[in-house]
């Protein structure tokens, strides 16, 4: 498979720059594999295709505000920071702009309790940084001064709506800079009638950093590597897996997270087994699926690693149909855009 093969045009005027006012009021694509055909709802009728026995598996990682801004000693010139991962109680991987300006042993000042030495470079053109923080705690300190890591393709800063907007509603393990977006069309509201129905939330966790959203720079896909993220699935949530699958119920994944854990930690006999550990795994097809049934998921930029995973579902030139019709229709696209549902 080839990178170009990949590509569609999303008209600038749909990539969605703000969320919508009620999180399940979003436009609902509904793409059936078997039939073909594609069904359009608003978010909340997804509870019509759950039947009691099903499982809807959640990412339960916590967006915190990852974008830093200090000076450099010396200098006094501005620089941002992306906390992009936590390497040891105090060390963490950052991306810094103006990386050029940006070099091993250079201190940042970022508040007057809250500094950070640059002691490496990584491989992928970040840095390694140690932040002393004079006893604070160290996220309470970032909560405090740090701005939500909107991506590049909303073309606004972040404000304070961002904080609770960009943020699932079962958000509970801080540890991700992006949010699994999928998730952030659900309500408490919704999530109780689908579990009412008999259906079993199970929550997981991937922490979702640079390796989600780093661009695919080969044309020949089988060179591509993905930077590895964080996951962690419980005992209990393992075993309500399995449980489902093996009475014969379908397993939903909310979001390119969920699905790419899942399938890290599939066995030889298509179960998952419990544990925590680092992914680095890349979906594309052609991709035999061993756990998930279904996938909900938002409409992805062309040619990344999003968009591979949701073609190894449905198939490459289906998925190129659906995204032109998406557009046709005036779907939202990204991050805070509308939602499909692939059956």
């Amino acid at each position: 498979m080839k990178l170009s093969e990949f590509k569609y045009d999303v008209p600038e005027s749909l990539i969605a720059q703000y969320p919508v006012d009620i999180r399940d009021e979003s436009k609902l694509m509904v793409v059936d594999t078997k039939t073909g055909a594609n069904d359009h709802k608003i978010f909340k009728n997804i509870i019509d295709y759950f039947q009691e026995g099903d499982a809807l598996v959640i990412n339960e990682t916590k967006v915190f505000p990852a974008r830093l801004f200090g000076v450099k000693e010396k200098t006094d010139a501005q620089v941002e920071l992306l906390l992009l991962r936590q390497l040891g109680s105090t060390m963490w991987e950052v991306l810094v702009k103006p990386a050029r300006k940006v070099r091993v042993g250079n201190r940042v000042q970022i508040t007057e309790s809250l500094g950070c030495d640059v002691i490496d470079n990584t491989t992928s053109g970040g840095r390694v940084v140690r932040f002393d923080h004079n006893g604070e705690d160290f996220f309470d300190l970032i909560n405090k001064v740090g701005k939500s890591p909107l991506p590049p393709y909303i073309k606004r800063e972040a404000d304070e709506r961002d904080r609770e907007m960009y943020q699932t509603v079962y958000a509970k393990k801080v540890g991700a800079v992006a949010a699994p977006t999928a998730g952030l069309h659900f309500t408490e509201n919704l999530l109780e009638m689908i579990k009412a129905k008999g259906v079993k939330i199970i929550p997981i966790v991937l922490h979702v950093g640079l390796g989600t959203f780093r661009p695919i720079q080969v044309e020949d896909l089988s060179r591509h590597q993905m930077d590895s993220e964080y996951f962690e699935i419980s005992q209990e949530s393992a075993d309500q897996i399995n449980e489902v699958k093996l009475s014969g119920g379908k397993i939903v994944a909310v979001g390119t997270t969920s699905v790419r854990t899942l399938e890290t930690v599939a066995n030889a006999d298509n179960l998952v087994k419990a544990g925590s550990g680092w992914t680095d795994k890349f979906i594309y097809p052609p991709y035999q699926f061993k756990i998930i049934d279904s996938l909900i998921t938002n409409f992805h930029l062309p040619d990344s690693t999003l968009f591979l995973l949701t073609c190894a579902i449905a198939g490459k030139d289906r998925m190129l149909d659906v995204y032109r019709e998406a557009v046709d229709l005036n779907y939202r696209f990204y991050s805070y855009g509308d939602a499909m549902f692939i059956l």
